[in-house]
């Protein structure tokens, strides 16, 4: 398995091939547009994108006739290897999560292009008596440049260990599915031995959001997948999630998704 692949098409992202893989996107030209987790973005020159692990939440990738972009696919399994010993993280994938665009400044459009070029070049290196070590090093320096790019964004506070751990553990719950039949922050609270209170205090001070919104989120992008599934009916959907009745789904989504279940499917 190639832990590190390198694409110049972003149409390919949601390819099954790379199913696991963490994209990180940077544009030199033109612009592309694009629907992540059912929200509209454009990528543009100077922009740098990263998209953790759900590459499927990408759909209707439309680039301009111009668009020029280079696309670093990693393994989770050697994004772990790569990653600094720092709590940081947790707060950028959260928040890449819900943007996964960055719009870099003229400097850090210099260190994101020279970063790509450095991973390229350790890649067509193969015979180096250290490549493996090598090939962190490079993807190291990328990631420090994003949780950079990020923090000078976003604000840089610090995260405990503890926060971290916690939240990591909350929203390891939320990837596994759990929201399918617990949307009530007292469940997860339950699980991770906290109070409700503490657990949306903790997700606020990570992620700038409260625990609800999290749950919430998970369980809308699901729905929304799904609801696009004409081999399933409302009702399969309806009991995949518990809810009481369909009157009790069609009124959840039409809350928190925008549009009564029927529009998805006209």
């Amino acid at each position: 398995m190639q832990h590190i692949i390198i694409d110049d098409n972003l149409r390919r992202i949601a390819d099954e091939k790379f199913a696991g893989y963490l994209c990180h996107a940077y544009c030199y030209a033109g612009g592309c547009s694009f629907k992540h987790a059912e929200r509209d973005f454009s990528l543009h020159a100077g922009d740098c994108m990263i998209i953790p692990r759900r590459s499927d939440l990408v759909t209707d990738v439309t680039p301009d006739n111009d668009f020029k972009v280079e696309v670093i696919y990693v393994t989770q399994e050697f994004i772990e290897i790569a990653t600094p010993q720092s709590n940081y993280g947790m707060r950028g994938h959260l928040a890449l999560f819900d943007n996964p665009v960055m719009h870099l400044s003229s400097e850090q459009q210099e260190r994101c292009a020279r970063n790509f070029a450095e991973i390229r070049r350790r890649l067509s290196q193969p015979q180096h008596h250290f490549y493996h070590e090598v090939l962190v090093t490079a993807v190291q320096t990328m990631i420090l440049d994003f949780f950079d790019f990020h923090a000078s964004q976003g604000g840089y506070d610090k995260i405990s260990s503890q926060y971290h751990k916690l939240m990591s553990q909350f929203i390891d719950l939320l990837e596994r599915g759990d929201y399918r039949h617990n949307r009530d922050i007292g469940y997860y609270a339950d699980k991770l031995c906290v109070t409700s209170k503490y657990l949306s205090e903790v997700s606020r001070k990570v992620s700038g959001l409260p625990a609800a919104y999290w749950i919430t989120r998970y369980t809308s992008l699901d729905i929304s997948r799904l609801l696009r599934d004409r081999s399933l009916s409302f009702t399969d959907i309806c009991e995949m999630f518990g809810f009481s009745s369909l009157s009790h789904f069609s009124r959840y989504v039409t809350n928190n998704l925008g549009s009564k279940p029927g529009d998805f499917r006209e």
